[in-house]
């Protein structure tokens, strides 16, 4: 029985077209923001809505669309897990960046 889980599942839209990289080895990674949205009541009653913007990483592989077709604006969903990640600045500085790591992306149909 697994006793840990690091998952994620998103659907939303693609905040700014993507940087694609194609790597020595034949392989292709993509980076982009993608925003979702969530709706509450606030103690006064009001509807607000909030958008959250996560960093997303994906590899290319047979669980993933053709990266041509994300671009900004475009919805999709995907389902992947959270990484942490430390490393020093130029200048000498501790950065921590939290991103997703997309294991699989639907870029479902425009109707």
């Amino acid at each position: 029985m697994e006793k840990s889980l690091n998952k994620v599942e998103l659907k939303g839209n693609v905040g700014q077209d993507p940087k694609i990289v194609n790597i020595e080895n034949g392989g292709t990674v993509i980076r982009f923001s993608l925003a979702t949205h969530e709706t509450y009541r606030t103690k006064d009653g009001e509807w607000k809505e909030e958008t959250i913007w996560h960093n997303i990483v994906a590899w290319s592989s047979k669980n993933m669309p053709d990266f041509s077709k994300i671009r900004k604006g475009t919805f999709i969903e995907l389902v992947g897990k959270i990484r942490y990640i430390k490393f020093r600045s130029s200048s000498g500085e501790e950065k921590n960046i939290t991103e997703i790591l997309a294991l699989k992306i639907i870029v479902p149909l425009a109707e």
